[in-house]
C-alpha cells in the first residue's frame, strides 16, 4: 500500500482545485478520510481474514463500489441540504478521493493487487508500471530504513506529481478565467 501521507496528499490536492464555497477544512478532512479509510481492512488480519479474501487487505474496501457507497453516505449525511450541483460535486470529490486509494496501491511494487471491481469481480489488479515502493503495514515497521525509502519513493512518484498537477490545473483555470472575463470597462471605478 501507499502510505497514509500519500493518500492524504492526493485528496487535498484534488480538493484544493475546487472553488466551491463548501470546500472548506471539513470537506478536505472528509476527503482525506475517504482516501485513508480503505485501509481499515487491515484489522481483518487480527481476526484471521486472509489477505486475498473478499474482506482481506486491498479487497472490497479498495473497490469502486465501496467508494461509491462511501461517497453517497457522506453526501447524504453532510450535504443533503445543499444544491444539486454541490451534492454532485462533493459526491464526485469523495468518490475520487476513495478511488485514489486503490489506484495508488495498484502502483506499488508489493502485495497481491487491488480488487477494484469487487464484489462483482474479485480479481486483484496492478498497473503494468509499479514504481512506488510498498509501505510496510504497521507503525513500528514504518519508522525504519524501509519506511524512509518508501517516503522517498512516494515523494518522487506521488507527492511531486500531485503538486505539479495541482499547480498546472490551477494555472490553467486562472488563465481560462482571465481569457473569458472580457475587457474591463473604463467607467468602472472603485471609490
Amino acid at each position: 500500500m501507499a502510505s497514509v501521507f500519500s493518500h492524504a496528499i492526493v485528496a487535498v490536492a484534488m480538493g484544493k482545485l475546487s472553488r466551491s464555497h463548501v470546500m472548506d477544512r471539513r470537506a478536505l478532512g472528509l476527503g482525506i478520510f475517504c482516501a485513508i479509510l480503505p485501509d481499515v481492512d487491515v484489522i481483518g488480519f487480527a481476526q484471521g481474514v486472509q489477505y486475498g479474501d473478499l474482506w482481506g487487505h486491498r479487497g472490497l474496501t479498495h473497490s469502486l463500489a465501496f467508494a461509491a457507497l462511501l461517497s453517497a453516505v457522506l453526501v447524504t449525511l453532510c450535504y443533503r441540504r445543499e444544491s444539486g450541483a454541490v451534492i454532485t460535486g462533493m459526491g464526485l470529490y469523495f468518490f475520487l478521493s476513495a478511488v485514489s486509494h486503490g489506484v495508488l496501491d495498484a502502483m506499488t511494487d508489493g502485495g497481491l493487487g487491488v480488487a477494484l471491481f469487487s464484489p462483482f469481480d474479485t480479481t486483484r489488479y496492478f498497473f503494468s508500471v509499479r514504481p512506488v515502493a510498498v509501505s510496510p503495514i504497521g507503525i513500528q515497521e514504518f519508522f525504519s530504513e524501509q519506511g524512509l525509502a518508501v517516503l522517498a519513493s512516494e515523494a518522487k512518484w506521488i507527492w511531486l506529481p500531485a503538486c505539479a498537477a495541482f499547480v498546472g490545473v490551477r494555472t490553467l483555470k486562472q488563465a481560462w478565467l482571465r481569457m473569458h472575463a472580457g475587457p474591463k470597462s473604463t467607467t468602472d471605478k472603485v471609490v
